[in-house]
């Protein structure tokens, strides 16, 4: 006896389903985007790269270290400062200053330990990172270091950067 058509359909989407799961890259573990979704504190963080249209970009391969400012840190700045970059007017400022938080290379804390240095982010300005006392990152601090994600590494930092 033969397999109906939509027998036969049935066996032919559950073949492609298990061959497509065999072929996907194994998930160990989330991703920039996924860590600062998942916690409270960067809800201003995430909404702001959204705005941006930032989200694929720091979900890709990168690998990417990220100083990512809290939603404390957002709120410390002159009242209805974050309200106006989150319009889409104001794109291009909103991109300018988030990915003057991010630099090329997954970079830790240990590797930045008793060092001052000058680091190119991607926006494409220097950020100034002192190590001898904790680690600071242009004016603010890193309150947590070394969230390590798929993709790169979360630095928390307790003020928003802003480039010159």
């Amino acid at each position: 006896m033969f397999p109906t058509r939509r027998t036969s359909l049935k066996m032919l989407a559950g073949a492609t389903a298990i061959a497509l799961a065999a072929c996907a890259p194994a998930d160990d573990g989330d991703d920039i985007v996924d860590i600062a979704a998942s916690n409270e504190d960067f809800s201003t963080l995430v909404a702001a790269v959204s705005a941006a249209g930032l989200v694929d970009t720091l979900k890709s391969d990168g690998p990417f270290t990220v100083f990512a400012p809290t939603n404390d840190a957002f709120a410390a700045l002159p009242a209805g400062t974050v309200e106006s970059l989150l319009e889409p007017e104001n794109k291009d400022q909103l991109v300018k200053i988030l990915t003057y938080h991010v630099v090329p290379g997954a970079v830790t804390s240990d590797q930045l330990a008793g060092k001052r240095l000058s680091v190119e982010t991607v926006q494409g300005q220097s950020v100034k990172i002192n190590g001898t006392n904790g680690v600071h990152v242009n004016q603010s601090r890193v309150t947590t270091a070394d969230i390590m994600a798929t993709n790169g590494v979360i630095h928390v930092i307790d003020k928003v950067l802003l480039p010159k």
